[in-house]
């Protein structure tokens, strides 16, 4: 997944930003407790430095204006890969994600199917969604209660689910394999438990799977 990559280069590069601040605002603040105790016993009044503070706060102003322009560029570059183009070749599938306390229903559309599960019940009988591997698949994500989020961690995907209001969005899954999926907003008593499955198969596997529904 190329959005997977972009996330991955955007926390990396935060990561060194941030780790370069702390160490230069830890070397300052080290720096001030060495000089107040080699002037100790100067019971002169100290002068402030307004040079000093002001390029202190002109360089963390900085550091955080290049922050905030890294995460919203790589923002807009995940959006572009995972919002549906008008140009874009049609997916493979289409599913209707409805997220509720506390499981997840996928609809899906030509041919109709709806699978579901027991999540907060039995962890062994969470929803499953399939796909096919290497092709697109438009999920459009709502609630039937609270707020939700449909999350994949080991894909570095993250989608809010809102009642009254359906995110829509492709995804590419570049191979076959298996994740766990979960809800990443604190929606009640068992959101720690709602959990879902993503499996991607082959486009020929997932031919059979549809065909055995009908």
């Amino acid at each position: 997944m190329q959005y997977q990559d972009a996330f991955a280069r955007m926390m990396g590069f935060e990561g060194l930003v941030a780790g370069i601040v702390f160490v230069l605002v830890g070397a300052a603040v080290l720096l001030a407790l060495v000089l107040s105790r080699k002037r100790s016993g100067d019971t002169r009044r100290r002068s402030s430095h307004p040079a000093a503070e002001i390029g202190y706060a002109v360089m963390l102003g900085a550091a955080a204006g290049v922050l905030a322009f890294i995460t919203a560029s790589a923002n807009n570059d995940l959006r572009a890969q995972v919002m549906p183009q008008a140009s874009a070749a049609p997916p493979a599938a289409t599913v209707d994600v409805d997220a509720f306390q506390w499981c997840w229903r996928f609809h899906y559309l030509n041919p109709d199917r709806t699978v579901t599960g027991s999540c907060a019940t039995q962890q062994t009988d969470i929803p499953t969604l399939v796909v096919p591997a290497g092709q697109p698949v438009q999920l459009r994500l709502s609630s039937s209660d609270v707020q939700h989020a449909f999350w994949i961690p080991d894909l570095r995907v993250k989608v809010d689910a809102f009642p009254d209001h359906t995110n829509t969005f492709t995804l590419t899954f570049d191979h076959e394999g298996q994740w766990l999926g979960r809800c990443a907003e604190f929606c009640g008593s068992f959101h720690t438990e709602m959990h879902f499955s993503v499996r991607a198969v082959s486009p020929q596997q997932y031919q059979q799977w549809q065909a055995a529904s009908t």
